[in-house]
């Protein structure tokens, strides 16, 4: 059901192993263990905006090594090293110091480690979150703990199971006082009238996140609570329907509280996996939905907007919104991996007085998995002053039977200062990579 699948969802994240790599492994003969080594080359170089900063260059060498040993355990290590060619200020040494400058950058090693899965009484993940949500996804939605260039945290979640009970707790920095929190689920008709042959048909979830505001640079802390409630309406052989409500605050707050009903599908088939949200919200005194969301890396620090202030301590109006979110899946010949065809996902918030929020990323192959394309954007903001944009986009070809690559990427910054703003900046890098699975 809805809760059984989401948690696997998130733990197949657990390797962003290259199409090709993934291809080899689906034809190798059936065997416990697997492995992945690969390394990469490229000339990266950071560029201010407008003539803020200085100009910086590096070359960047980004091992990594995958150990799969199958739905219960696997590791990858590895993280991208910045050895400086020309830029920076007075005193900057060979490597770049931003990137190591802080207990919880050395997490970025640990690129993704899992033990157990969802169908286990506990699982444990760490890695990079990216697109994050916690469950029912009305506190933590679409949240990356990596959009602060200068900040490379390792998060995780924990996921266990005890009877009508399911729980998924996370911290964005398993390193350093940051944000942290957990979902509780109860299965009603579980609790009320024992195993169900469907479970997870009728829910009631409490959800609580904590930003303590230590690590990553110093910002306000900052908790909220909610509560949902879901009920599956209509059943079938991969697809699902429901329906949902819940009722949110900010602890200690007065006055400041939100509501959300809404409706979703899922559909899974051998070659698309779709799933649909549609929500309408009323926020009032300050607290909104999503509020940890994709910019909120940068939102802890400055709010988009024209209040120059914390997304804690800024304003918000009362008022309603609409969010719909798309996640779209899909692959020609049945392709099992985390790579596919087309992996679409957009989310869209439109409020009642002016203002319009927009994250999405695409990525497509071509030619026989031989050429990836991928695109990601976000806005936040927009349609009011102080919107903020975001964007990049990256190329992957590969070449002689695919075990060496070359690749291109390019896009837009925004590095917080001591001071609390934000100054814009662009990157651009071209290398080339070699893998080889086993």
């Amino acid at each position: 059901m809805r809760m059984t699948r989401s948690g696997a969802v998130l733990l197949c994240l657990v390797f962003p192993v290259v199409a090709w790599a993934d291809d080899v492994l689906e034809r190798a003969p059936v065997r416990a263990w697997h492995s992945l080594a690969r390394l990469e080359a490229t000339t990266l170089a950071f560029q201010p905006s407008a003539g803020v900063g200085t100009d910086e260059g590096f070359v960047q060498v980004e091992p990594t090594f995958i150990l799969d040993g199958g739905a219960e355990f696997g590791v990858s290590l590895g993280a991208p090293l910045r050895l400086r060619l020309w830029g920076g200020s007075g005193g900057t040494g060979l490597i770049r110091r931003e990137d190591w400058d802080s207990l919880s950058d050395f997490g970025q090693v640990v690129r993704a480690f899992k033990l157990g899965s969802d169908n286990a009484p506990v699982g444990v993940w760490f890695g990079a979150l990216e697109s994050y949500s916690l469950l029912s996804a009305h506190l933590v939605r679409r949240y990356s703990n990596r959009l602060n260039p200068d900040y490379h945290p390792v998060g995780g979640f924990l996921t266990g199971t005890l009877g009508p009970l399911y729980t998924q707790a996370f911290a964005s920095d398993v390193l350093g006082a940051r944000l942290m929190g957990a979902e509780v689920v109860l299965d009603v008709q579980h609790g009320l009238f024992g195993q169900p042959p469907d479970p997870g048909r009728y829910t009631l979830a409490l959800s609580a996140v904590h930003d303590w505001g230590r690590a990553g640079g110093r910002a306000p802390s900052v908790m909220l609570a909610h509560l949902d409630g879901t009920a599956v309406v209509k059943v079938s052989p991969g697809f699902e329907a429901h329906l949902l409500a819940g009722w949110g605050g900010r602890p200690g707050v007065g006055g400041a509280w939100g509501a959300v009903v809404g409706l979703g599908a899922d559909a899974l088939t051998p070659t698309l996996d779709l799933r649909l949200r549609l929500e309408v919200r009323r926020q009032h005194g300050g607290f909104r939905q999503g509020f940890f969301g994709p910019d909120y890396e940068l939102a802890r620090f400055r709010a988009a907007g024209a209040d120059d202030v914390p997304v804690a301590e800024a304003s918000f109006p009362d008022g309603y919104s609409a969010f719909s979110e798309a996640e779209v899946g899909w692959d020609a010949v049945s392709y099992g991996g985390l790579y596919k065809h087309l992996k679409l996902s957009l989310g869209v918030e439109a409020f009642s007085w002016g203002r319009f929020d927009v994250d999405g990323r695409v990525a497509a192959q071509f030619f026989a998995r031989s050429l990836e394309v991928a695109v990601k954007g976000l806005g936040a903001g927009m349609g009011q002053p102080g919107a903020r944009y975001l964007g990049a986009a990256e190329v992957r070809w590969r070449f002689l039977d695919g075990k060496l690559y070359a690749l291109g990427t390019g896009g837009t910054l925004l590095f917080p200062t001591m001071e609390g703003a934000l100054r814009p900046g662009a990157f651009a890098s071209v290398g080339l990579g070699v893998d080889n699975a086993r």
